[in-house]
């Protein structure tokens, strides 16, 4: 059952969508000739990080990553919010071809006008599907009320809008694992401010609370984990593009994922009761900290990956894989 907006769930957003589309904010990772502005994939995704931080319900870096497929396989960029995958199977339909897909929870689902589709052909071709309506739908919601929608695709696809893949179709996660690290980073930055600000404020036994050791304490914790949080986060955004990118986008969202619980627990503490309550801004930055942490692969996920590649490697290579600042090609 679809949540209301008496239950937390948050309409979609216009004015703060054109708003940010008249910035160019949806390009910010293609360069000046593909109609970006030339930034850094550090650069541009430090735009997801600062709507992150404002706790902002927009499709912001799934819109960027949307685009950054479709001008990297020669495609149409999306006008408006869009979203991309992976999964989908490509069969041909008597002169054209007929493009099948199931997405689960795909993040604002109901509200994008373009998917950016990753998949393959029969003969194993990686594609990029261009597509921007047809599918069915069923909502759903994540726990911090955002949009996770589940989206079944089974329609013929003209060849104008298919293209050779620019990158695998299995790297969709590793894109999705970017972005919800610097979400995530975003979110935790904004929490630690929100902690040492409120506890400064608040008096306890005729003196603020930031002034008792245990506090400090768990402040402290705390800022070693957004630290954390944000290098390992722009070091997959540095990546992007790169052979190495794979295993940092991998290292990020697990590192995220790890300190988004801490975090978030460290931040109910030093505030008590009231960071439960709905009003209180700490209640939509936790929310989005718990529900983050599982999307694009929870930890276990991205352990799992990791350890594959390494247990991969040839004999001697495990410092290098784990000194190389560039990742393992």
């Amino acid at each position: 059952m679809p949540l209301r907006a008496e239950d937390g769930a948050t309409p979609w957003q216009s004015a703060q969508w054109q708003a940010v589309s008249d910035a160019g904010y949806p390009l910010a990772l293609l360069s000046e000739d593909q109609g970006g502005f030339d930034l850094t994939p550090l650069q541009a995704l430090g735009l997801v990080r600062l709507a992150a931080a404002q706790a902002a319900p927009l499709p912001l870096g799934e819109t960027m990553v949307a685009n950054w497929l479709l001008a990297g396989a020669g495609l149409d960029l999306a006008p408006g919010p869009a979203g991309f995958g992976s999964g989908a199977q490509l069969t041909r339909d008597g002169a054209g071809w007929r493009i099948r897909a199931h997405l689960a929870r795909l993040p604002w689902g109901r509200d994008l006008g373009t998917l950016a589709l990753l998949g393959f052909d029969d003969d194993g071709g990686a594609w990029v599907a261009r597509l921007t309506c047809g599918w069915a739908l069923a909502e759903g919601h994540n726990l911090a009320a955002e949009p996770r929608d589940d989206l079944v695709l089974d329609l013929p696809i003209e060849t104008g809008a298919l293209a050779p893949a620019p990158i695998s179709p299995a790297m969709a996660t590793a894109l999705g694992a970017l972005i919800r690290a610097q979400a995530i980073a975003g979110v935790a930055e904004a929490v630690l401010a929100l902690c040492v600000e409120y506890a400064n404020m608040r008096v306890q036994f005729g003196r603020p609370i930031a002034a008792f050791q245990a506090i400090q304490q768990q402040l402290a914790v705390m800022a070693d984990e957004v630290a954390a949080t944000r290098a390992g986060a722009d070091m997959a955004a540095a990546a992007l593009g790169t052979p190495g990118f794979d295993i940092a986008a991998s290292a990020a969202k697990l590192r995220a994922g790890e300190a988004a619980g801490r975090i978030a627990a460290i931040a109910h503490q030093v505030h008590g009761a009231i960071g439960f309550t709905r009003e209180y801004r700490l209640h939509a930055l936790s929310r989005r900290l718990w529900a983050w942490r599982d999307e694009y692969g929870a930890e276990s996920y991205w352990a799992d990956h990791l350890g594959a590649a390494v247990c991969a490697l040839e004999p001697g290579g495990v410092w290098p894989f784990l000194t190389d600042a560039r990742g393992a090609a």
